[in-house]
């Protein structure tokens, strides 16, 4: 007979240094990107971190930054002409400011593409990512 397992957790020095390994690595890719990509992912970092001061940093998928509040709020991509910040959870979010400008015909994400004269509406960004840290949490 076999005995029953418990699936091992991690301990937290070990969530610790994933999350600073994860924190290099997104300092990293935008120091790496050089350009106005690196300059809007770094301020699209800061505005989350803003706005929900205990965000938890990931990196995922071969690259992509991703930010965590009982479960995940939304990911930093980066392309050649874009950097998408996408929701998980977008289309239950109200978006009064009108950012979600991609992603728009799925039942669950949502997305804001930023170019690269775009001005960032910071208010409406930080309003944003809280009604998707309250979504996560109620």
């Amino acid at each position: 007979m076999k005995k029953a397992t418990t699936p091992k957790t991690k301990s937290a020095a070990t969530k610790a240094k994933e999350k600073a390994s994860s924190s290099r690595l997104i300092d990293g890719r935008i120091k790496e990107l050089n350009d106005w990509r690196g300059a809007t992912l770094a301020r699209v970092r800061s505005l989350i971190k803003e706005a929900c001061p205990d965000v938890v940093e990931e990196w995922k998928w071969r690259g992509v930054p991703v930010w965590y509040h009982d479960g995940m709020i939304c990911t930093g991509e980066t392309y050649k002409n874009v950097v998408k910040m996408t929701f998980a959870k977008g289309a239950s979010l109200e978006d009064p400011a009108g950012l979600f400008n991609s992603s728009l015909d799925g039942n669950t994400r949502r997305a804001i593409d930023f170019h690269e004269d775009d001005t960032l509406d910071e208010k409406a960004l930080k309003a944003l990512v809280r009604a998707a840290v309250a979504l996560n949490t109620s």
